[in-house]
């Protein structure tokens, strides 16, 4: 009976300790009370410190930035302008790092990446443009990818007005709405870096 009875409390000590481990394990603040040598506790402690609009706008940017940096590699196989080449040169080396930084507080926020669309047929990016300013639509990338020439850097030049003009949309939102500091500071950059471009494409199309 003894046995029976120590063997009974040993099983409901260790249910207690496994359901005890269960909660403690759910709760990310909780890191700082166990692994304190660990990255992921200090990584945990900043992660905290977002809200919804950071990732609205690190989800929704990245996307927007890959499409510019697969607009700028047409560029560089299609453009007859130098002066055009360049600046295709110039976003793609602004714009490909921007996407791994948002990329990585994305998975320290424990939030989903998106997909990588860029490239694919269709140019299935396109089809999101509804839901940010800026994007072209799988028909405008159809149609500069088989521009060539001086019609190519028209068209090129135009479309990228109207997706910076959107990246600086977007930018603005953050600013107004985020809560992260290093995203709030990119959305800064972004702006800054984005409405120097849009001036200088509009002097190449000579229309400022």
């Amino acid at each position: 009976m003894t046995a029976h009875r120590i063997t009974a409390l040993a099983a409901t000590a260790g249910v207690a300790a496994l359901v005890l481990a269960a909660c403690g394990g759910g709760g990310h603040d909780m890191g700082s009370m166990g692994s304190d040598s660990s990255p992921s506790a200090s990584a945990s402690a900043k992660a905290g410190n977002h809200n919804d609009a950071d990732v609205s706008f690190a989800t929704d940017m990245i996307q927007h930035h890959r499409q510019a940096v697969e607009m700028a590699d047409l560029a560089a196989d299609r453009a007859s302008s130098q002066e055009v080449e360049d600046l295709a040169t110039k976003i793609k080396g602004a714009q490909d790092p921007e996407i791994k930084t948002m990329s990585g507080w994305l998975t320290s926020w424990g939030e989903e990446v998106p997909a990588d669309m860029s490239g694919m047929e269709g140019h299935d990016m396109g089809d999101m443009s509804s839901d940010m300013p800026g994007m072209m639509s799988s028909e405008d990338m159809d149609r500069l990818e088989k521009a060539s020439g001086a019609e190519f850097d028209k068209m090129f030049l135009e479309m990228m007005i109207k997706h910076h003009e959107g990246a600086v949309e977007m930018a603005e939102t953050q600013k107004a709405d985020g809560k992260y500091g290093p995203a709030v500071k990119l959305a800064d950059d972004v702006i800054t870096a984005q409405t120097a471009e849009i001036e200088q494409m509009n002097k190449m199309l000579g229309k400022s």
